[in-house]
């Protein structure tokens, strides 16, 4: 009893201190794996009413990078503050990034040493001689060419109020000297024009002060252009440039240009100060201000656009083509078919070698027949003026669902959920058997299908050339591509003795069978992630959208599971036939829930709403200006705020009055906790979403709608507003 009173003693101790030093605030710099973060601040102490210059302090390991403020494949830093009553904290300000390319991407990222400042405001209140301590919650997004980690820590900064001026901290003096010659800023003596022609957008800087720096950059906060590591300009003279981009077809969309123009090899002069670049935010047209810019821009071709490629020899083409075909069997889009025919190879060990051989021919007739498709596809379209390239049957959203929905099933069926008949995924015992030539022919389709994405390096070579070639010759290269891909299983089939090399079948094949479906997942979730990009593009609600997709999705799996339970061979024919049927209505309310059809037609007449960032006071500021503003307060996790957003501005209607009455469009996203919003809500007697409020000049307050919204609701209000 002694022993556990002891052992009870120092438990209680030891939690007890454990407690103690988790209170204790997490002063200096804090580590997590790769990058180390630290508050930090300009001035040893704060002066009441004034502002404060802090900043988050990054220092990365080698090779191992954050993102900038806009990002396409990462997320930025961020800060979650928790400060001392009357304190308020601004908005990172983020410095000039540098362009980064992996695994064949740009994005813009901070390496090495970092400052991402942030401005403090001191409360007039503040007491002199007192000491602050402020917290915050730093979270980050760290990647080297091949790995991303989220990372986050704790961090603590321990300030002392004066009253009078405060002095610089001389070991920070250097790190937020980088800092302020980083942060860009508006140029006096700059302008610019941007606008769009065809698949390139065109920037028009021009210097009324000093000559442009060299090597102009320009890095994009509206992920509208295709980053690139070299950009390319054109200096009209030493105060005038001319810089073309490639549209980026997975990017976003907007009608003004912002970002930050850098110079890669110099510097820009700004009030007399060094700056590394300077901001740009304007209206995007659609056509050059003038003749002498149009010409211009004729003469620049955009970096990350091809040229065409030059006349080649048809057998060299042909050869390479063969081989490209061939090299396609070792990329990672065909590894899921790779593993679908392997297993159909191991099944037909042994059996009869005519039929071994005619499932190898059905398999490449499938593959051959499907590249001529293609290649009537693309002449056809080409021939018509279209700009297609390989791959273009991906651009379709329709397709890609279509294709998510096959791999899905195929992986479905591989784990066990359902069987469909081995003959139907050429695996198995039916391979042997002629029903199982379907299979086949099924399989050289698929495998055509999902190589198509990919461009083997020998590929790429044949299909720049192939591209200018006559019709006949174009089909024949397709043909040698097609014979390349099938090549190695054709040879399988020929030679049946080679499959003396491969695994007996056993019992080994069921776990092969069911590791050959993550593969497949794999592939439904990059093709998920390809629906995503396609569905911002095409109706601008890539939420409300992808959500459909995926209800779609999840409800095609439960029918392929209702087939697989009530359907199966064992059943009683009456059990069989409801499973078949409910199986059926559950895969057509899935199908027809994700199919990505266009979201609006009538776009020029109805176009769609612009969110724009909602801020305390903002709304209120905006109306006393004259504005109507509709405001959102909204979360990904609220269903019901999802389901308003889609009844209500998939309503032409709606769209088209909101553009007439020019209103504003602000969204209060409570997706992450931000206590600014709770505490908006709490103001109008809320703690819970959907909320949106309407805000028009002369109205004392604005008017709440109710939780479940219709166009006729929305419409009421707004013909209420406008007839006041």
């Amino acid at each position: 009893m002694r022993s556990i009173s002891l052992l009870t003693v120092i438990f209680i101790s030891f939690a007890a201190v454990s407690a103690v030093s988790a209170e204790e605030p997490p002063f200096g710099p804090q580590t997590d794996q790769h990058v180390t973060a630290e508050l930090v601040a300009k001035t040893t102490s704060v002066r009441p009413g004034e502002t404060a210059r802090l900043g988050l302090r990054l220092d990365h390991e080698d090779k191992w990078h954050t993102y900038w403020k806009t990002t396409a494949t990462g997320y930025s830093p961020s800060l979650r503050w928790e400060l001392p009553e009357g304190f308020a904290a601004g908005e990172i300000q983020w410095p000039v990034p540098r362009p980064y390319e992996s695994l064949g991407y740009v994005e813009y990222v901070y390496e090495d040493e970092v400052l991402l400042p942030v401005d403090l405001r001191v409360p007039q209140t503040a007491e002199p001689g007192s000491e602050i301590i402020l917290r915050a919650r730093a979270e980050w997004l760290m990647c080297t060419d091949t790995t991303c980690i989220p990372g986050g820590v704790d961090l603590a900064l321990s300030l002392t109020v004066a009253d009078r001026e405060p002095s610089p901290d001389p070991d920070r003096a250097d790190l937020f000297a980088w800092a302020d010659r980083h942060l860009p800023v508006a140029h006096p003596d700059v302008t610019a024009v941007a606008w769009q022609e065809g698949d390139s957008y065109f920037l028009f800087v021009e210097s009324t002060g000093e000559p442009l720096p060299p090597e102009l950059y320009f890095f994009d906060a509206n992920l509208l252009i295709k980053p690139t590591l070299t950009q390319e300009a054109e200096y009209l003279d030493e105060h005038r440039a001319l810089l073309a981009f490639a549209v980026d077809p997975a990017g976003g969309a907007g009608d003004r240009f912002e970002g930050v123009l850098a110079a890669r090899s110099g510097e820009w002069t700004v009030d007399g100060q060094p700056r590394a670049g300077i901001t740009i935010d304007t209206p995007l047209g659609d056509e050059a201000p003038d003749d002498r810019l149009a010409a211009a821009g004729t003469q620049i071709t955009p970096a990350g656009t091809e040229p065409a490629a030059p006349p080649v020899n048809f057998a060299l083409v042909a050869a390479l083509a063969f081989l490209g075909g061939l090299i396609l069997n070792l990329m990672p889009c065909v590894f899921p078919i790779i593993g679908i025919k392997v297993m159909g190879f191991v099944n037909q060990a042994g059996s009869d070698p005519r039929s071994v051989v005619l499932h190898g021919l059905t398999f490449t007739l499938g593959i051959v027949l499907s590249f001529w498709v293609l290649a009537g596809f693309l002449i056809a379209l080409r021939a018509g003026g279209e700009q297609l390239g390989w791959g273009f049957q991906l651009q379709s959203p329709v397709f890609n669902y279509l294709l998510i929905i096959i791999f899905l099933l195929f992986a479905l069926n591989l784990s066990g959920v359902f069987e469909i008949g081995q003959s139907a995924m050429s695996v198995g015992d039916g391979l042997a058997k002629k029903s199982g030539y379907s299979g086949s022919f099924f399989s050289g389709i698929l495998a055509t299908v999902v190589a198509t994405p990919c461009s083997a390096p020998v590929l790429g070579t044949a299909l720049g050339a192939l591209m200018a070639m006559p019709p006949t010759q174009q089909f024949l290269a397709f043909t040698a591509m097609a014979l390349g891909l099938a090549s190695p299983y054709l040879v399988l089939s020929i030679f049946p003795k080679l499959m003396a090399f491969l695994p007996k079948p056993g019992p080994w094949m069921e776990s092969f069978k069911q590791g050959m479906a993550f593969l497949l997942y794999a592939a439904v979730a990059y093709l998920v992630w390809v629906l995503a990009g396609q569905l911002v593009q095409s109706n601008g609600f890539a939420d409300t959208a992808l959500l459909k997709a995926f209800t779609g999705l999840v409800l095609i799996a439960t029918a392929a599971w209702v087939y697989g339970r009530w359907g199966a061979a064992f059943r009683a024919k009456r059990v069989r036939r409801t499973g078949y049927a409910i199986a059926a209505l559950i895969f057509a309310g899935g199908f027809a829930a994700g199919y990505p059809a266009p979201f609006a037609t009538d776009l020029e007449d109805a176009p769609m709403v612009v969110w724009e960032e909602w801020e305390p006071g903002k709304a209120e500021r905006l109306a006393g200006e004259g504005n109507v503003v509709f405001v959102d307060f909204t979360a990904r996790w609220c269903v019901t705020c999802q389901s308003n957003k889609a009844v209500v501005f998939g309503s032409s209607e709606v769209r088209r009055r909101f553009h007439e009455m020019g209103i504003i469009t602000l969204q209060a996203d409570w997706t992450n906790h931000d206590p600014r919003i709770t505490e908006a809500l709490r103001e109008f007697g809320r703690t819970a979403i959907p909320v949106n409020l309407l805000y028009a000049p002369g109205l004392d307050e604005p008017l709440v709608f109710p939780e479940l919204l219709t166009p006729g609701i929305v419409l009421d209000r707004l013909e209420r507003v406008a007839g006041s």
